[in-house]
């Protein structure tokens, strides 16, 4: 085995054509080139999956079954190859449960904390909880249930999986006959009756020993209170009052946790108390979620029920917990002074300090020394890869694919593996260009640690800093495949045929604009506070090109995505904008005819939408199909040319291509359909040819090579140069929408409203420049311009300093990620920006144009 390089010989994965490359071991290799070049093919379909297959083989077909089964990607051979894990730009997930504090593990180690080292107070009065004798125990529950018939129980086990059948019989064998099982009374004659009770193994049950059933009276103080005294030793110090027949709710009671002044009791401090996902510290009005569903219309309507409540329903904090997902006794459990809803909603730079800071008890100190260790270490890596800014609370949903994978990167960081192969899908998305020399130092750190870091990367300041480049190229899609150049970034730089080599020595660059546009009417929204803004006012020129700028997390997604895009969007469906809690007034929006939000959100769920299905391209090549001689004569229809009619689809595999075959113990298998051979249409669509290709070939086509193939046909041509202009040649038209990044699918939206030719509409794009290399960046920048040129608006939230350099108009939100952050730091021009003292991004501007 080479322990000194990768060498790769005959990589034929997608377009790469029979690449050979080898590849530094313990080194930061950066792989670049155009957008479609093959950098992905090369990283993941090919280095990581052959590492992940290899290692898989490597089990027993048990463990194989938990891991999938893995294709051999198309490589002659691969020698040296290290285990190898993959941190990609694939979403954390869509769980409403989960947290960034539950996928980083840090909410578990709060758990254990809050369980071990915390003190709980009343969550009516505030009081700290104390232990409390039998006695007062049998006054406060005969004060609080006069005259009802109760039965006094002892919880053995609350919410807790297992069948139970040799506790039941240990009970029984002391001479407790009755139990209250799940809610529902039991009594019990023998021994074997307890087996016939069957309890699901997998599920979580609740068990009660039955102690005595009384009337609660004065006169039965004595008897109540010896009930007590046999349950609170058999439960841990609890007791459970259940009133007889619709008495009441049942009432839990404490040796331990109890406030005498209100009678409410605690239930025992343990780790699922605080956990959201277990009903012994969910919410019980939103079951821990933090949300609830709210009708926001007074209106009746006789419309179908479905529609008018997509229209009239909005997703709102839950009331019962104020949005914390958990229930009151969990909230009132205090770690110097702070409960764990505080904590997790703090941002990890600001939690890190208080963590670090705890003024914690001598005894509790002990307890929580290592926990905190564990803590703060997890916090400290969040912080280097950018990440700040976030809070242990902030739903997983809300992460977009570049923060995802920046906590998966700080969660390997921890984990100190080396001799390990890391393979990352251009990691500095959505990074400001200070958290990305945070985050060029810990890929050095991983590097460090004795692993191969494999970065998939367009930003030159990565480049820059690597140890060794891999160029791909020359250009995207079949034009793609090759590699131009590799060496240090020196020598690359040096090449006059690596098109980065060209941006990164000088020789191209995209150029400050000699004039920008000024206007002198304005988009005014005042008073913003949304999340950490602090009631700013932001005006926005009209009929300009203006940027959003400002370090991670500072406020310019709730500025401009939470705030003035959905208030704009309300404008135009109500004709007015409503009053919001969130700002105070918007003015200038009777000078914009339309606002489009053009975001990263797929453009389809299925496998079977794709770009020319959402551009409307494949309606006009099936009239084109339909339209042939062969078609009339056989009297086909457009509809016979779509994989999701009946009549010209293969039926064997119902135009999906593929077909599943259940492994029985193994995962699933999906394989290519033999009849059609992937092709997805029957053999008598297949044989109706347009200018010498079927349907499934011209599926099959680049964007590219559908220009020069349809260049007469001005309905689909014009699309698909648009396509090209905003560096998406080398998609195929029917390539499955589920496999397009964020940034791809944005640009197919971009290009969809390009061809509506549009006026005076006001376009907000969220960092269009994702995954785009510098060239195809200034391909972008031409279409954006084009736009501003037509009469619109054109709004980008972007980090891209090449982008930010170009715009007419540049407002940097600031100074700095989550409390600190929330400002309006400088707005002008971009040579305005760059002499401000308080603005970060002006800092790095200021080296492009001063």
């Amino acid at each position: 085995m080479n322990v000194e390089k990768i060498v790769v010989r005959g990589a034929r994965e997608h377009n790469l054509r029979s690449v050979n490359v080898e590849i530094p071991k313990n080194k930061l290799v950066i792989i670049t080139g155009p957008s479609g070049s093959g950098k992905s093919s090369l990283a993941l379909d090919t280095l990581y999956a052959e590492g992940r297959r290899r290692y898989v083989e490597s089990l027993s077909s048990y463990a194989r079954q938990f891991l999938g089964v893995s294709k051999k990607p198309e490589v002659d051979k691969i020698e040296g190859l290290c285990p190898a894990i993959a941190i990609d730009q694939k979403t954390v997930g869509y769980n409403p449960r989960s947290t960034v504090g539950t996928i980083t593990e840090i909410y578990d180690y709060l758990r254990v904390l809050f369980a071990r080292a915390g003190t709980p107070h009343c969550y009516k009065c505030g009081q700290e909880i104390r232990a409390e004798s039998p006695q007062t125990v049998a006054r406060l529950i005969l004060e609080a249930m006069p005259g009802i018939e109760v039965t006094i129980t002892a919880p053995v086990a609350i919410e807790r999986k297992g069948e139970f059948v040799h506790d039941l019989q240990s009970y029984f064998d002391k001479g407790y006959n009755r139990f209250v099982v799940d809610g529902k009374m039991h009594r019990f004659v023998d021994r074997d009756e307890i087996l016939k009770l069957k309890l699901a193994k997998t599920q979580r049950h609740t068990i009660e020993v039955c102690i005595d059933r009384l009337t609660l009276d004065k006169a039965e103080a004595v008897r109540v209170q010896e009930g007590i005294e046999k349950a609170f030793p058999l439960a841990g110090g609890f007791c459970r009052v259940i009133p007889v027949e619709g008495g009441g709710e049942p009432r839990l009671f404490s040796a331990e946790h109890m406030c005498v002044q209100c009678g409410l009791s605690f239930p025992e401090m343990e780790p699922r108390l605080f956990s959201f996902n277990s009903p012994l510290g969910a919410c019980k009005s939103c079951n821990g979620l933090g949300t609830v569903y709210s009708i926001s219309s007074n209106e009746t309507t006789d419309q179908e029920e479905s529609y008018w409540l997509a229209r009239h329903t909005r997703e709102v904090a839950c009331g019962g917990c104020a949005g914390t997902r958990l229930r009151p006794e969990a909230r009132a459990v205090l770690v110097d002074g702070l409960s764990i809803d505080k904590m997790s909603g703090m941002a990890v730079s600001e939690l890190r300090e208080r963590i670090t800071a705890l003024n914690l008890s001598q005894e509790h100190h002990q307890i929580a020394d290592g926990l905190v260790r564990e803590i703060v270490s997890r916090l400290i890596f969040l912080c280097d890869v950018g990440l700040s800014y976030l809070t242990l609370a902030r739903s997983a949903r809300t992460l977009s694919g570049g923060e995802g994978q920046r906590i998966r990167l700080a969660t390997q960081i921890g984990s100190a593996l080396s001799g390990v192969l890391y393979v990352l899908d251009e990691p500095s998305i959505g990074l400001h260009q200070r958290d990305n020399d945070r985050l060029i130092e810990t890929l050095k750190k991983l590097r460090d640690h004795g692993n191969t870091v494999l970065v998939v990367e367009h930003d030159m300041d990565t480049i820059a800093a690597s140890d060794y480049v891999i160029d791909m190229g020359p250009g995207a899609g079949l034009l793609g495949g090759e590699v131009v150049a590799a060496g240090t970034p020196a020598e690359v730089g040096a090449n006059p045929n690596s098109l980065t080599g060209r941006y990164m020595s000088g020789v191209d660059q995209i150029a400050v604009p000699r004039r920008r546009r000024v206007s002198n009417q304005h988009l005014t929204i005042t008073g913003v506070t949304t999340n950490n803004l602090k009631k700013i006012t932001c005006q926005i020129p009209l009929g300009v090109l203006v940027g959003i700028s400002g370090v991670s997390g500072s406020g310019k997604s709730s500025l401009i995505m939470q705030t003035l895009s959905p208030a704009l969007n309300e404008a135009f469906r109500l004709g007015f904008c409503r009053d919001s809690s969130n700002f105070e007034e918007l003015n200038g929006v009777d000078l914009i005819e339309n606002c489009v939000l053009v975001d990263q959100s797929p453009i389809g769920r299925t496998p079977r939408s794709n770009p020319a299905t959402y551009l409307g391209i494949f309606n006009e090549i099936r009239n084109l199909f339909a339209a042939t001689t062969e078609s009339k004569a056989r009297g086909y229809l457009p509809g016979q040319f779509s994989f999701n009619v009946k009549q010209g689809r293969c039926e064997n595999c119902s135009g999906d291509g593929t077909l599943t075959i259940q492994m029985h113990f193994l995962e699933d298998v999906e394989v290519e359909c033999k009849v059609c051979r992937g092709l997805r249409y029957s053999d008598q669509t297949l044989q109706i040819l347009f200018n010498g290709k079927n349907v499934a070939e011209v599926l099959a086509m680049s964007a590219l090579e559908a220009t020069e193939f349809f260049a007469d046909f001005t309905a689909v041509n014009k699309r698909l140069k648009l396509m090209c202009d905003v560096g998406l040649g080398y998609l195929t038209l029917g390539q499955s929408s589920t496999t397009l990044s964020g940034g791809e699918a944005q640009r197919i939206k971009l290009v969809n409203e390009l061809a509506k030719r549009g006026h005076n509409t006001f376009y907000i794009l969220d960092e269009p420049t994702t995954g785009l290399h510098t060239n195809d960046v200034a391909k972008l920048l031409e279409v954006l311009q084009r736009l501003v040129n037509q009469g619109n608006t054109v709004l980008v939230i972007e980090h891209n300093l090449d982008v930010l350099k170009v715009v007419d108009h540049l407002i940097d939100v600031g100074p700095d990620g989550g409390a600190a952050g929330g400002q309006i730091v400088a707005a002008g021009t971009p040579e305005e920006v760059a002499q401000a003292p308080a603005s970060i991004t002006g800092r790095y501007l200021c080296k492009l144009l001063l």
